[in-house]
């Protein structure tokens, strides 16, 4: 009646029957409930938590995130075994349009006393990589409406209004709304519901797109067929054109090839009539300056006779000094004047330190050659 599991905490308004076994002591059998009270106090908690939200001015805040034009990439709160997950996942996988999306599961309890806190656990660990996702979805199906209390949970419902992506929910039930799916930016009856809304999203872009497509082919085709047109409209008005300048260019090129001979017939004329007068200079100009170097030429030979001895005679009297300076110089002159020449092994002795003592030097003197025997050598005292 209550669509609620007996839990800690749950104030309810019963008939009961008590009695008392000598074996298993004292015992309570419920007779009847009266739903009416603990939906009493359910309400109330759901009122409540709205309220609270409202006075925080978050309760809309979730629905004021915008969601993505093409919500791809899916964090699913859920459990693998759930039939709403399963549904979710076939509706999206058998999409008629070939639509890809991408999920992660983050496995969370669906209901119960502990169903809030591991939500909110699994959005925590949701917000931690938000980056990588476009939207979170929570996802219960197939318990039909027993055990939602905990979608009024206001620590749950607050997390959900403040978290920084698009929360979706598909909770599937029937009844009245929980506090979670009025605050979520966007909620589902069911699973399959929430599928069908995701792929939606992406119809909505998808069919603006092709008919673009359809639109830009057509008017594109229109557009090439209309500037074909408008080409071959002016390759004939080019080709047109053309010809006669083709036409005009060849009479005017004929024109100046006729003008160019006429003026090239004068030219030369001209040309010819200016080589005749320039070479009779030059032939008149050319005998004047032969005969001037002739003239030169007479001149500097009669000076070269003349200058001829006397340059002979002074080259003469040079050479004669410059052969009694080599004589005197020859070594047998200078061996006649007391000098002399030692040798080593056939090399010149030229420094003492290349000598010593039992070397056989060769001193050669104007009238013979002397070898001798080194007893001892002595430097200067400069050296």
């Amino acid at each position: 009646v209550l669509k609620e599991p007996l839990k800690d905490g749950i104030k309810i308004l019963l008939l009961a029957k008590i009695s008392f076994d000598a074996l298993h002591g004292l015992s309570i059998q419920i007779l009847d409930i009266d739903p009416g009270y603990t939906l009493g106090d359910l309400e109330k908690e759901k009122q409540d938590t709205i309220k609270r939200l409202q006075t925080e001015h978050v309760f809309n805040t979730n629905k004021s995130i915008a969601l993505p034009l093409l919500p791809q990439r899916i964090a699913i709160i859920s459990v693998e075994t759930s039939k709403g997950y399963a549904d979710f996942l076939q509706v999206i996988k058998t999409n008629s349009w070939n639509y890809k999306f991408f999920f992660m599961l983050f496995p969370s309890l669906l209901q119960g006393d502990k169903a809030a806190q591991s939500i909110i656990s699994q959005l925590n660990r949701i917000k931690k990589v938000k980056q990588h996702f476009d939207a979170v979805a929570i996802i219960r199906g197939g318990g039909g409406d027993v055990g939602l209390s905990c979608y009024n949970n206001y620590n749950l419902a607050k997390t959900i209004a403040e978290f920084p992506l698009p929360v979706l929910t598909g909770i599937g039930h029937s009844t009245n709304e929980t506090v979670s799916e009025m605050i979520a930016h966007t909620n589902a009856i069911t699973p399959t519901k929430l599928a069908e809304f995701l792929i939606q999203k992406f119809h909505n872009v998808s069919v603006p797109v092709k008919n673009a497509e359809k639109y830009i082919a057509v008017h594109a085709k229109q557009i090439l067929d209309y500037a074909t047109q408008q080409l071959l409209a002016e390759l004939k008005l080019f080709k047109s054109v053309t010809e006669n300048m083709v036409t005009n260019g060849k009479y005017r090129i004929a024109e100046c090839i006729g003008e160019l001979q006429q003026h090239s017939e004068a030219i030369l004329l001209k040309q010819h009539r200016e080589i005749k007068h320039k070479s009779i200079i030059i032939i008149k100009d050319s005998n004047n300056y032969v005969m001037h170097k002739r003239v030169q030429l007479t001149q500097a030979a009669s000076a070269v006779q003349y200058s001829l001895p006397r340059i002979f005679k002074q080259e003469r009297i040079g050479l004669k000094h410059i052969e009694e300076k080599i004589q005197v110089m020859h070594p047998e002159n200078i061996l006649k004047r007391g000098f002399s020449i030692t040798t080593l092994n056939g090399k010149l002795v030229q420094q003492i330190k290349n000598i010593k003592a039992g070397d056989l030097l060769q001193t050669k003197i104007y009238s013979g050659i002397i070898t001798s025997e080194v007893i001892t050598t002595k430097k200067n005292s400069d050296e």
